[in-house]
């Protein structure tokens, strides 16, 4: 079996919570029940606006989490503030724009090479872990791993996009991506679009993943089938087999 760990992303529960506002569902049962049902940690990202999970919910969950916390954003001023008074387990630094709908990019690490070694330096000196989202291009990965980060989180996207065409053609690049960053001695996440259909065959092509956080989909399967029929659905698509 693999270790692959699972993190579930609840920003989409905050969105549900939102349209009323009120508190209804409530984010933290949700996060709470998510770890009850088998989840291995929680995942947010909250916004500048706030469109989903709030400054407020990311307080009030570091008392809820008994397992791991990852928090994912733009390194902005206020959110590196946020994530040092509150000192996840993970922190993953997206390159996303304050107006961007959902993460849809990796980091040019080549060119923001300085910027996130000093991010990365900040918060490993306040015993953060942390990972930088990324794509599979070689060189962003090599200059991942000159910026001393504990681990990359592979944009996976694109291998979502391509898996209902071609699987073997849509997996190559991340194999290739997940050996070099491992030979780097990089810890490798990933994240974006992965479902029930696309998720075993990720993880038993690339077993060493060591986490991948999912919301949008798993949320979405969870109005069908239930939250924790859809969590022990997902932790069953992580055994290499």
């Amino acid at each position: 079996m693999t270790m692959t760990k699972l993190s579930v992303n609840i920003n989409k529960v905050a969105t549900l919570r939102n349209a009323r506002g009120e508190n209804l569902p409530n984010v933290l049962k949700v996060a709470e029940d998510c770890q009850r049902f088998g989840a291995d940690g929680i995942t947010v990202h909250p916004r500048p606006d706030e469109r989903h999970i709030t400054k407020k919910d990311v307080f009030d969950l570091q008392s809820k989490i008994n397992t791991e916390f990852n928090i994912e954003g733009y390194p902005s001023p206020e959110f590196i503030a946020m994530v040092k008074r509150v000192k996840p387990s993970q922190v993953t630094f997206v390159p996303d724009a304050p107006n961007t709908l959902t993460s849809n990019e990796g980091w040019d690490t080549v060119t923001h090479e300085l910027f996130l070694s000093e991010l990365v330096s900040e918060m490993q000196a306040v015993d953060i872990r942390t990972s930088l989202f990324v794509g599979t291009n070689p060189d962003k990965i090599k200059a991942a791993s000159r910026i001393g980060t504990d681990r990359i989180e592979l944009f996976t996207g694109p291998y979502a996009k391509q898996y209902t065409i071609d699987k073997e053609a849509a997996i190559a690049p991340f194999v290739e991506a997940a050996q070099l960053a491992k030979s780097l001695g990089l810890g490798v996440n990933a994240g974006h679009d992965l479902n029930l259909e696309n998720l075993n065959y990720l993880i038993v092509n690339i077993p060493w993943i060591k986490e991948v956080s999912i919301g949008h989909a798993l949320i979405s399967d969870a109005l069908y089938m239930g939250l924790e029929k859809t969590i022990k659905a997902y932790k069953n698509c992580l055994i290499a087999l």
